[in-house]
């Protein structure tokens, strides 16, 4: 059996097109994968809290010297990364907002980009800790900000969650676009096509 984490960012509950391509994805990964386990994150809805003075000094203190109000600051990163690290498969639904990746979604990642946990320092640098494993990144923007086109210097999207999610393990990013949905639904259309190609190969 599988287990596949979905994490939604946008904090539009209807008429969101990464809510819309992920429920179809769910829908066809399912179909290949029937014993299965699915777990859904909405990070855009009920966003983790923004880390505060006491949670960083928790991530850099060892676990035997926390004291009980820094254990009780770590205990939605600890449910976070528990997630990740149960997780066959991830899907993350990531509609850009102003060049990047939604708020709610980078309270998400400051929460799992832990020291010890997720990632460690070495004499070569940070390292990931996570296991590597399929990472369906699903967007969606008004503008074709794709590498081709003129705009795509305001892509910070694609390249923040490719360095972030890299840093902590994770590098095999399989990227879904809906690139330029002001246009029309021909960009959906293709996103549509792109997913079921990812899901069968």
């Amino acid at each position: 059996m599988k287990n596949l984490l979905v994490i939604h960012s946008s904090p539009k509950r209807s008429q969101s097109i990464t809510r819309d391509l992920t429920t179809e994805f769910i829908e066809k990964w399912r179909n290949t994968n029937p014993q299965s386990a699915i777990i859904n994150r909405d990070v855009g809805v009920n966003p983790p809290p923004h880390l505060t003075e006491e949670t960083i000094g928790a991530f850099y203190t060892p676990a035997e010297q926390r004291s009980e109000a820094q254990k009780k600051a770590l205990t939605v990163s600890d449910e976070l990364i528990a997630e990740l690290r149960a997780a066959d498969e991830i899907v993350i639904a990531s509609p850009m907002h102003n060049f990047s990746i939604t708020s709610g979604l980078k309270t998400w990642i400051d929460q799992i980009a832990r020291v010890g946990e997720t990632f460690q320092y070495t004499e070569q640098g940070p390292q990931g800790l996570l296991k590597d494993r399929p990472v369906y990144v699903i967007t969606a923007s008004g503008g074709d900000y794709r590498p081709h086109t003129p705009i795509a210097f305001l892509n910070h999207q694609d390249t923040y969650l490719k360095v972030a999610l890299n840093f902590v393990g994770l590098q095999d990013l399989r990227l879904i676009q809906a690139a330029g949905v002001a246009a029309g639904e021909a960009p959906v259309n293709e996103a549509r096509t792109a997913l079921t190609e990812a899901i069968s190969a």
